[in-house]
């Protein structure tokens, strides 16, 4: 008989599940015998639920030891370059996983259970960065859905309903300013504030951009004005529309306001709206536990058929080819997937769980966001798809300051094209 345990003992082990919710498990890192493999997850403020996770499954079966490692992106591209990766890792998927996958130095992970529990639906956010022929490479495990965070007291005390259309937004904006209420706090002094939300609320809002970006890769080192698609011709529109919110329905010392400060101002009621995230809840809170907040999307059309939201990979699975412990990372996979396991870290973090079955999201704050990841209704914002190397947080934050949207837009399509010419 094999001294590793079934699934139903782990989770027999583990009182029916609730033992994620509990204190770290003494007595469970460094016995002798079990195959040792490092485990490499990337967000920091989901720390203290991952050790205690990860020492749950230590002491769920005898032939496995997982140790956590939280070292950063940074420390695990250099163990590429050493030939001494990671086992497995739960790390943002962006453009510098993409790297990984693209060279062909993560295995295939398409005969896994977890695999097939992912909803299709979502593969194209991952393909945005890029694939390996033959190979299902990374697996998504969290994704952060990010919309218009608002709060509901303002709204219902001036009697104004979330908006689903470009003009019912103008007319909210307009009766809140009346009102004296700031219809959108902005944080303009963070220039990665202005990217992730109001230019990719904007554009995302409007342009489909995995369409976009595809014909963007195929015209490479043509993109320019007369391309068939570019920043400047297809980014305009949007551009603009985030100007107008931008010059007339913000705080006015928007330009020296940082994210800190935002969330603190919306805490006390400053402003009715704030184009954040999800994870900006829990800096809210600090200051204003019982504010009654919620979320809908930026809409940019007439057509409420039109209304997506933004959404990340904020961790994907992935286990190295230069692995020498693969059947054990995939075992530990497998748990990771488990729906106890899955569903109750992306409650815990405010996260949408990527599988076909996962229960419903039961936070109110998120839950104007729900029926438009249900359908598939989402996008990933332009800015995270633009490389590193492209400094598309400087334009943005430029734009808002004041520099001219379509000389800015054709530095953004010549980087591009630049790029492409030294790839």
């Amino acid at each position: 008989m094999s001294v590793k345990m079934t699934r139903g003992k782990r989770f027999a082990a583990m009182g029916l599940g609730l033992a994620l919710l509990a204190g770290l498990l003494s007595g469970c890192t460094g016995e002798s015998g079990k195959e040792t493999i490092r485990f490499t997850f990337s967000k920091r403020e989901a720390i203290g639920f991952m050790t205690k996770l990860v020492a749950d499954y230590n002491a769920s079966q005898d032939e496995t030891e997982v140790v956590l490692d939280t070292s950063g992106v940074d420390v695990v591209s250099a163990s590429f370059v050493r030939g001494n990766p990671p086992d497995i890792a739960l790390a943002n998927y962006n453009m510098e996983t993409s790297r990984f996958v693209q060279r062909g130095a993560l295995s295939d992970l398409s005969g896994t259970n977890a695999a097939s529990t992912i909803r299709e639906d979502l593969q194209p956010l991952m393909d945005q960065y890029g694939s390996y022929p033959g190979r299902t490479s990374a697996l998504p495990y969290s994704v952060m859905a990010s919309s218009v965070i608002y709060n509901k007291e303002i709204f219902a005390k001036h009697g104004v309903v979330v908006p689903t259309t470009w003009s019912e937004l103008i007319a909210a904006c307009e009766k809140l300013k009346a009102a004296g209420v700031t219809p959108f706090y902005a944080t303009w002094k963070d220039d990665w504030t202005i990217a992730q939300g109001w230019f990719d609320y904007s554009v995302g809002g409007q342009v489909d951009t995995i369409d976009f970006f595809k014909k963007l890769d195929a015209e490479g080192v043509n993109v320019g004005q007369d391309s068939a698609v570019s920043f400047e011709k297809d980014f305009d529109q949007p551009v603009e529309k985030m100007l107008t919110l931008a010059k007339g329905y913000v705080n006015k010392d928007a330009a020296s306001r940082a994210y800190g400060d935002g969330n603190l101002a919306f805490s006390k009621g400053e402003a009715a709206m704030y184009l954040q995230g999800p994870w900006a809840f829990s800096e809210i809170a600090k200051t204003a536990p019982d504010l009654n907040l919620g979320t809908f999307p930026l809409p940019m059309t007439e057509d409420p058929e039109d209304l997506r939201v933004r959404v990340n990979v904020d961790l994907a699975a992935w286990i190295p080819e230069a692995s020498k412990h693969k059947e054990a990372a995939r075992d530990f996979l497998e748990y990771l997937y488990q729906p106890e396991v899955i569903e109750a870290y992306n409650q815990s973090q405010l996260g949408f769980t990527p599988t076909k079955d996962a229960a419903g999201v039961p936070d109110p704050r998120i839950q104007g966001m729900v029926k438009y990841y249900d359908a598939g209704d989402v996008y990933q914002g332009p800015s995270v798809l633009v490389p590193r190397t492209i400094p598309i947080m400087n334009y943005t934050q430029a734009i808002v300051f004041g520099a001219a949207p379509a000389t800015t837009l054709r530095t953004l399509d010549a980087d591009w094209a630049r790029l492409a010419f030294r790839q």
